[in-house]
């Protein structure tokens, strides 16, 4: 039996009879009004975001910054990209199912193809080939954005590819993870935080899908391989710079409005991205500046629109990524080759006549080609969605089914041994003490008192409370942290209930939840793993500061802890895992068995973006953590 509970049983029966009898309708009308609002929880995690931004390093020369991209490409693929995933899975053989020509348009040929991103995972794609092959010819691989339903069928990119064919080029044309033929509930790019948990960095299988398709048109005989290209609009913009910086196969790059530094995300959580654009622990090596330098003194064209209606405005991105890179493509002597075109037609986010013009004019010049002049009208040409269907298998795995099977293969693994030690560092706590407590209300009626405060960190973040005891308490009485998922103001009964046995509570909100939560919660977490920090890491060094000043305010010593839900589970448990000496005892209601109900159920990232650390299910499930702790 804890020492906690042994205390309470040792109480004399008068102590019960002063103690204050209130109800759970009572503590609740204590505990709803809110202490601080969404906006200062906002403006507290972007100033921290802020002392995170990795600053590209003084361009001092063409050999300086030619070493030094090496070294960053090859850390980034290495501890980033490819971290945690089956070494076997990353090197292996392309595999690619030719299924054939057909139909087209005048002056080229179309070939359905379909090929392997990992064992069991199968993409599409549509190859347009000049009709004419004179020798080697230029490839250009074509990735999609978000698009929606048509997939790689959208008009648009269409429109492209067949240009570039009767342009002379080889244009690979990609279905995308979530659209298309690969559209599918369990595809969705949030999903891709479920490969993290199983160890394996989300960015590696949208890499791996794209670097496949660059794959075979490297390998492709046609294919003339000091002329290869690589295009796309939004998250084929993301995937252009990425691929372009870390695969030096790729010649020349044509980025459309799809990516900024992480200045303008923490600026305008819209241009935030999916989890994939914010890969974990990528900017604790390198930010989209630093990418875009490495294509350096590689031909780059830089599009974005004026008054884009999604993401990534022009002049809003332009001072942080062309204005910053372009000293490294001067180091080279080459600065021409960095170019930047802002569309105003249609001025919205788009890769339409003005930007696919722009396009064909630049990889023309680089290719060494005739100029391509305006575009050819293929509208009669373009195919409907039936028309370009590849054909996947029925139980193609998805992204959350990889995610399952690597917890499969993890489980197959020997029994997890790593220590205290390792669990610090994978959710990276970084201790942080209660720097000031401010007082924003209180009352003292019907035998019950209470104090409310917002709790300022040395770190800069914040979490509130609501310090709950009878009026004629004595002094050391027992207290109790009571954490719950839904926030403070759902912690009502239990609060109630220690209240009413003699005990002190501290109903308490930490960063990312009740109170503390910002606006898009999911997508602060997200820039927190991408900078090196964890969400669950800041959670836990909260509770253990607010541990340490609840013991030493209320003369109890150890505190006991009771969490409420899932995510208050975890953080409860990891925290007295790491700091054994602040908690008397430690009761959890309404958790889960395993981590492994995060892929089973399957919970979705927005719902618990804490829990969706990296590399936390192999090492460190809840059983584990339950045994670390006795």
């Amino acid at each position: 039996m804890s020492t906690a509970r042994l205390l309470l049983l040792s109480l004399p029966a008068c102590a019960f009879f002063a103690a204050a009898q209130t109800t759970p309708q009572q503590m609740r009308a204590m505990l709803e009004p809110p202490l601080q609002t969404p906006d200062v929880v906002a403006f507290q995690l972007r100033h921290y975001l802020l002392k995170k931004i990795p600053k590209l390093p003084p361009a001092s020369s063409a050999a300086q910054w030619t070493s030094e991209a090496k070294r960053l490409r090859e850390s980034v693929l290495k501890d980033v990209v490819y971290h945690g995933w089956p070494r076997e899975w990353v090197e292996a053989p392309l595999k690619v199912e030719d299924l054939g020509l057909m139909p087209s348009g005048p002056g080229y040929r179309m070939r359905k193809l379909r090929y392997e991103i990992v064992p069991g995972m199968l993409s599409s794609a549509i190859l347009y080939e000049p009709e004419k092959m004179n020798g080697k010819a230029p490839a250009i691989l074509n990735v999609n954005g978000h698009v929606g339903p048509p997939g790689k069928s959208v008009e648009y990119k269409q429109k492209r590819c067949i240009n570039q064919a009767k342009q002379g080029i080889l244009s690979l044309n990609l279905e995308w993870l979530s659209f298309g033929e690969l559209s599918h509930p369990e595809n969705v790019h949030w999903f891709a935080a479920h490969l993290d948990l199983t160890g394996a960095n989300a960015a590696g299988l949208f890499y791996l899908a794209m670097r496949k398709g660059l794959d075979f048109l490297y390998d492709h005989p046609n294919t003339d391989r000091s002329r290869i290209g690589v295009t796309g609009l939004s998250g084929g913009g993301w995937q252009t710079i990425v691929l372009s910086s870390l695969d030096e196969r790729v010649a020349v790059a044509v980025p459309v409005a799809g990516y900024s530094s992480l200045r303008s995300r923490i600026e305008r959580p819209g241009d935030t991205g999916d989890i994939e654009q914010n890969a974990t622990d990528m900017l604790t090596l390198a930010d989209y500046p630093h990418l875009t330098a490495m294509r350096a003194p590689r031909p780059t064209l830089l599009v974005y629109n004026a008054e884009d209606d999604c993401c990534f405005r022009g002049p809003l991105v332009k001072p942080f990524i062309y204005d910053e890179v372009r000293p490294f493509f001067r180091l080279f002597g080459k600065e021409a080759a960095l170019e930047w075109h802002e569309n105003t037609d249609p001025s919205d986010h788009n890769y339409q006549l003005d930007n696919r013009q722009q396009g064909y004019r630049f990889f023309a010049t680089h290719f060494g080609m005739p100029p391509a002049g305006s575009e050819i009208p293929v509208d009669s040409e373009i195919k409907s969605y039936d028309e370009l269907v590849v054909g996947l298998p029925k139980d193609n795995l998805t992204i959350l089914g990889v995610a399952k099977k690597l917890a499969s293969m993890r489980e197959q693994a020997a029994p997890a041994t790593a220590g205290k030690a390792e669990l610090a560092s994978t959710v990276r706590i970084r201790e942080t003490k209660v720097a000031e407590v401010l007082a924003v209300r209180s009352s003292k009626a019907k035998g019950l008192e209470t104090r409310s405060y917002r709790f300022d960190f040395e770190n800069g973040l914040s979490a509130a409370g609501v310090w709950l005891k009878a009026i004629a308490e004595p002094a050391g009485a027992p207290a109790t942290i009571v954490l719950n998922d839904k926030g403070k103001k759902s912690a009502g009964e239990v609060a109630s209930d220690r209240v009413n046995r003699g005990e002190q509570v501290l109903a308490a909100d930490l960063v990312f939840t009740g109170d503390g939560a910002p606006e898009d919660t999911h997508l602060y977490a997200e820039m927190l793993a991408a900078t090196g920090d964890r969400a669950l890491g800041l959670e836990a060094a909260q509770l253990a500061a607010l541990a340490s000043w609840l013991g030493s305010q209320t003369g109890a010593g150890k505190v006991r802890l009771e969490a409420a839900g899932i995510r208050s589970q975890v953080t409860a448990l990891m925290t007295a895992t790491l700091y054994p000496d602040l908690f008397s005892d430690v009761v959890v209601r309404e958790g889960m068995e395993s981590l492994r109900h995060l892929l089973d159920k399957p919970v979705e990232y927005q719902a618990a973006p804490d829990l969706f650390c990296l590399g936390l299910y192999p090492e460190f499930d809840v059983a584990r953590l339950e045994k670390m702790r006795r």
